[in-house]
């Protein structure tokens, strides 16, 4: 696809973020795994190479760069650590509520921080008992003269121990406008960070619980007005979390397809490469043509959203095809591995576990076919990508 999505300097990105990952992320994953725990010197590296201004407008100091070159950022650093996409991927989320909801001082205050590395954002709208549900939500933020005052709990907050400014949704009233959105720094009294877990994969990312016991926060830190917090909510995860996501999920079926055939060129069966057998030539097939869907789809729906032109229906489905693609990949490929896939020595048990990460997030499979069978039946309820492709000058082109 280069020269029709990409072009050379979207190619030296991908080369310059691939020899990055290869110099300073692969050589630190072993401590990682052993850990499995937020990599926060790591993280502060990533971000001081200044690759979460990509959306960034160069009057706030970013890239402007545009969605396509997020993708490549993450998608590159996926390939070699998940976990790392994982990271890149979350303070994105973080930074388009301030992009698309900040006003004028929020924008100059955080946006250049942010672009230089020095402040990770994180997006919280989740709840133990709401999940998904974003209606659900029982977090409340009480005015209280010039403050607000914050309680309640968010779940899977991504970079939730790295983070520098949470993005926080709460209630300020009954319904969907009764949700409202706040930048909450992290070391603001009553914001308080839960322990973290161990998970299944994605070993080095954090994505942990924020409680707020009493949390005051200033009127100035409200992003939007009162009950814009559902748009907040929505937008970032539709026109960020799903694209990130599928990049991230990129990323990862990319680097199942490299280690799956240098593994088969370098084990031999009846005198010959493993790749010679029928059977395993067609599984390699399969690995092929789903990578090749996969990336299609995941670049034509940031270049349409670069565009500014409507793309909810394809970030959806670019999420849903590179999700289902590479957790697919990720079985065929252990298939062929066979017993020594198991290993932890070799990366491809890792790539599995890291490629199950992506399926919840943003919405599960089901949620994304639910919402292209309302595309199908004309009942969708417009689209984020159109309402908002306006709000932020962005230069594609690098």
């Amino acid at each position: 696809m280069d020269g029709y999505f990409t072009n050379r300097l979207h190619d030296q990105l991908r080369r310059d973020v691939r020899d990055f990952a290869e110099r300073e992320v692969r050589p630190r994953i072993a401590a990682m795994e052993a850990s499995r725990s937020a990599h926060r010197e790591l993280s502060r590296l990533i971000a001081r190479q200044g690759w979460l201004g990509a959306t960034i407008d160069r009057d706030h100091g970013g890239m402007a760069a545009g969605h396509l070159a997020k993708t490549v950022i993450i998608e590159e650093l996926s390939r070699v650590s998940g976990a790392m996409g994982a990271m890149v991927q979350a303070s994105q989320l973080g930074v388009a509520k301030i992009i698309h909801f900040g006003d004028a001082a929020q924008k100059r205050t955080w946006l250049p921080r942010i672009a230089l590395g020095h402040c990770l954002p994180t997006i919280a709208v989740t709840e133990p008992e709401s999940g998904g549900h974003v209606l659900g939500m029982t977090a409340t933020a009480v005015r209280d003269g010039d403050d607000y005052v914050l309680n309640g709990r968010k779940v899977y907050v991504g970079n939730s121990h790295v983070g520098d400014l949470h993005g926080v949704v709460a209630r300020t009233g009954p319904g969907s406008r009764g949700l409202t959105a706040f930048l909450v720094e992290a070391g603001r009294p009553g914001c308080v960070l839960g322990e973290q877990r161990p998970s299944m994969g994605l070993h080095g990312f954090s994505f942990g619980e924020l409680s707020f016991q009493d949390c005051r926060i200033p009127a100035a830190n409200r992003l939007g007005q009162e009950g814009d917090g559902l748009a907040v909510a929505y937008s970032s995860s539709v026109l960020y979390g799903r694209a990130n996501l599928t990049a991230v999920s990129l990323g990862i079926h990319q680097a199942i397809l490299d280690e799956t055939t240098a593994f088969c060129a370098q084990r031999h069966r009846y005198g010959k490469p493993l790749h010679d057998l029928p059977s395993v030539k067609l599984k390699l097939g399969k690995l092929q043509s789903r990578l090749m869907t996969a990336r299609l789809a995941a670049y034509h729906a940031v270049h349409l959203l670069d565009q500014g032109l409507p793309c909810d229906a394809e970030l959806m489905n670019a999420k849903l095809i590179n999700v289902e693609s590479a957790i697919d990949s990720a079985r065929n490929a252990m298939e062929i591995h066979a017993a020594i896939g198991l290993s932890t020595d070799r990366p491809i048990e890792r790539y599995l576990r890291d490629a199950f990460h992506m399926f919840a997030p943003a919405g599960t499979s089901d949620v994304q076919l639910l919402r292209l069978a309302e595309v199908a039946l004309g009942a969708d309820k417009g689209q984020w990508s159109e309402r908002l492709s306006g709000t932020v000058r962005l230069e594609p082109a690098l």
